[in-house]
């Protein structure tokens, strides 16, 4: 059934619809969330912002590991299967409400002993991990019925009681940081009845009976991915959890903050890494997959090394305008996190791939690796060159992460892409980031310049997609598909 549709809507159509849809929800929650950041950095101090940050990265490691991953079984399984879309449902839910219970044990045992100052943030982060996990698993669950507008309709309403809260809660009652996590708790938990009722009304949840070989199917599928989530969230956090250990917590939050800068890449990455797990799903049966599978790797990877230069000539800028008082100095850790951006987003591509075929065991050996890289590197670095240190472990692990996952990938599809050119293109970058973070004279010229390098080297690239966005809006008046 899966098939059947994208053969009619055709493999682009249906991605670029996809991301279409995605851009929405993506640009305006990211967009409204960008531009809180000063208010972040103007209301809460350093360290305040340095004990929400780890909350969160908090979050990302339990919440996967503790529903076993449930969101991306459902998912993967949702597109497969529409007919079984409700046990699907069922069997995630009943796994999220016993990832609440065991993280409410936990923090009753974490809040007998901590210090007193931060009980309540013991029992918010409680009241956080239901909300949250209750969420990521909707969205992943509507994602594989192909409901995409209820996941754009609930990650809007997601940001706007975040956004609203959050003006109501710093600048209006001015509750700093117990404002900041509660603006969260009720945005997850409202946006995820928001998006029941939507799909109930619609007939897309349907009560059924547990389905046993079904729940097996998907344990099967989502254990071996903990070892992925929980690689891909040392990658992520390891690096803050160690800052915040031998620099200090305050020095953590201006780290946390250089992150902000990223995630406007990030944006990106988001929407076609939505997009790309629904399409890499369909079309990995399809006997042109290799071509598709080339075309979109190959012009991922020139926009998102574009978007990074870009990024990097203009981080000053873009720092002088979101980052208040001490947070300013956040600006020389982005460019190394702007690199590992582009490997994270690679490895995702990669990883749909290899979770289409239902091989998480790969992925999952893939972030192991740069998690222990990522770890070993960091405290190395950190103790000599701090934060900076850590912005440049993350940055190789994330490459070396992206190379094992290139390797695994290509057991199943060959990528064509030009090795050297994207080896050229991300020295290019490396040498962007030591002349902005050096101040070296001129270092705008110079950014400038080796930014329209990396187009240049790219524009073969360019011209394709291009060549394959004109086919489709000529596709539109014709009926055919591509």
């Amino acid at each position: 059934m899966a098939s059947k549709e994208v053969k009619k809507k055709g493999k682009y159509q249906y991605l670029a619809g996809n991301i279409a849809l995605f851009s929405v929800s993506n640009f305006v929650s990211k967009i409204l969330v960008f531009l809180l950041v000063p208010l972040y950095t103007g209301v809460l101090s350093t360290f305040e912002y340095g004990i929400a940050d780890m909350m969160q990265v908090t979050l990302l490691l339990l919440v996967p590991a503790l529903t076993l991953n449930m969101g991306e079984a459902a998912l993967r399984f949702g597109i497969e299967h529409a007919d079984r879309r409700g046990s699907i449902l069922r069997i995630g839910l009943t796994y999220v409400i016993r990832a609440d219970a065991i993280t409410v044990g936990l923090c009753i045992a974490v809040f007998a002993v901590i210090d007193p100052q931060y009980r309540l943030y013991v029992l918010l982060f409680a009241l956080l991990f239901a909300a949250n996990s209750l969420f990521e698993f909707l969205i992943l669950y509507f994602q594989g019925c192909e409901a995409v507008p209820i996941v754009v309709i609930g990650s809007v309403c997601s940001t706007a009681v975040i956004v609203i809260s959050n003006i109501v809660f710093l600048l209006v009652i001015r509750i700093g940081l117990n404002g900041y996590i509660y603006s969260q708790i009720i945005a997850y938990a409202l946006a995820s009845v928001v998006m029941f009722f939507i799909a109930k009304s619609v007939g897309i949840i349907r009560d059924v009976n547990e389905d046993e070989e079904l729940k097996s199917q998907m344990l099967l599928y989502g254990t071996p991915l903990i070892a992925y989530s929980t690689g891909s969230w040392i990658n992520n956090a390891a690096d803050r959890y160690l800052v915040a250990y031998i620099c200090g917590v305050a020095v953590n939050g201006v780290y946390g903050v250089a992150y902000k800068i990223p995630a406007i890449l990030m944006v990106f990455q988001r929407i076609f890494a939505q997009a790309w797990q629904m399409s890499a799903t369909k079309s990995y049966k399809d006997e042109k997959s290799a071509e598709f599978f080339t075309t979109m790797y190959r012009t991922y990877n020139s926009f998102m090394v574009i978007g990074c230069a870009v990024l990097i000539l203009l981080v000053n800028p873009i720092a002088t305008f979101m980052f208040r008082k001490e947070f300013y100095e956040a600006w020389i850790y982005v460019p190394p996190l702007l690199i590992s951006v582009i490997f994270g987003a690679l490895t995702g591509f990669l990883g749909s791939i290899c979770l289409a075929y239902k091989d998480s065991r790969s992925m999952g050996i893939a972030t192991s690796v740069g998690a222990v890289i990522n770890v070993a590197l960091n405290l190395v670095l950190i103790p000599y060159f701090g934060a900076m240190g850590a912005a440049v472990a993350t940055a190789i692990s994330y490459a070396i992460m992206c190379i094992i996952a290139y390797i695994f990938v290509r057991r199943y599809v060959y990528i064509d892409n030009n090795i050297l050119v994207d080896a050229l293109a991300y020295l290019i970058l490396v040498a962007s980031s030591i002349a902005m973070i050096g101040r070296i004279n001129g270092r705008y010229v110079i950014c400038s310049v080796l930014s329209a390098v990396i187009v240049l080297l790219y524009h073969k690239d360019l011209t394709v997609i291009v060549g394959k966005l004109w086919q489709m809006v000529k596709s539109r008046f014709n009926g055919k598909t591509i």
